[in-house]
């Protein structure tokens, strides 16, 4: 195994929830950062170096020392949490050779202030929610749509991943770290159980969309590793509980906005 902070990180947010800091947000109208800035002060506090991917950039945390980075989603609870939005970004663990791991934490939905508590976290590689580091992501475009064939017709997609709530079971209250199987754990740590992903027997590769009807038809090949497995682990510190956790029967989809998922 090469370096990675991934053990010092998770150890200091657990730690941070454990002893009760606090997320900060600015006002209430801060809907975003506010999860975010909790763990880059974490991440901060540790010997490792980073700088800030900025706005729409991926991944939110990019480290100085090793060729490893941090994208961070906080969901509110009660609210959507199954899955998420990635904007423009699928999804993987590996990116421009950077190692990615995902940081999904969940807080009060409806806080009476303006500090309130990390519920639970979840510190996850990324492969454990998509395995292909061969996709890149293009936004393109069409233009002559329109009665004078002078409007633009953007393709910016969106994609929706399951979080690590709407993959797993045993999550809900706790602080849990997922690795690749290949990742070796120290002392501090213990398992709390073994997650298998499947590949799927099919892959999108196309997909058109036909203004006449409004219907958006996807086409599929063979998937050359189908049936593949990618094992992993779960671990918490040593000192935290030991409730399992295990892989859902089926995953869940919640629908947000106007979209239709079939």
């Amino acid at each position: 195994m090469n370096p990675t902070s991934i053990y010092d990180v998770f150890k200091n947010c657990a730690e941070a929830i454990d002893n009760d800091v606090l997320i900060e947000r600015e006002n209430r109208n801060d809907k975003e950062f506010h999860f975010q800035n909790w763990f880059k002060d974490r991440l901060q506090s540790t010997s490792y170096n980073s700088e800030d991917g900025g706005r729409n950039s991926y991944p939110d945390f990019r480290l100085v020392q090793l060729t490893e980075g941090y994208e961070v989603k906080g969901l509110a609870y009660p609210g959507r949490e199954l899955n998420y939005d990635c904007n423009s970004q699928i999804p993987t663990g590996l990116h421009n050779g950077r190692t990615i791991y995902y940081v999904f934490g969940r807080y009060p939905a409806r806080p009476d202030g303006n500090q309130y508590p990390v519920l639970d976290f979840v510190l996850c590689h990324g492969d454990f929610l998509n395995a292909d580091h061969e996709y890149v992501h293009k936004n393109k475009s069409v233009r002559g749509f329109g009665t004078y064939g002078d409007i633009m017709i953007r393709d910016r997609k969106m994609y929706v991943a399951p979080t690590p709530f709407g993959l797993a079971e045993g999550l809900a209250h706790y602080k849990t770290l997922i690795l690749p199987e290949a990742y070796q754990v120290n002392e501090n740590f213990q398992r709390v159980g073994t997650l298998v992903r499947t590949e799927t027997e099919n892959v999108i590769v196309k997909y058109s969309f036909d203004l006449r009807n409004n219907e958006l038809i996807a086409e599929t090949c063979p998937n050359p590793n189908a049936g593949k497995q990618h094992r992993f682990y779960a671990y918490r510190l040593a000192s935290d509980s030991n409730q399992t956790v295990s892989m859902r029967s089926a995953i869940e989809y919640e629908v947000s906005g106007d979209e239709d998922i079939e």
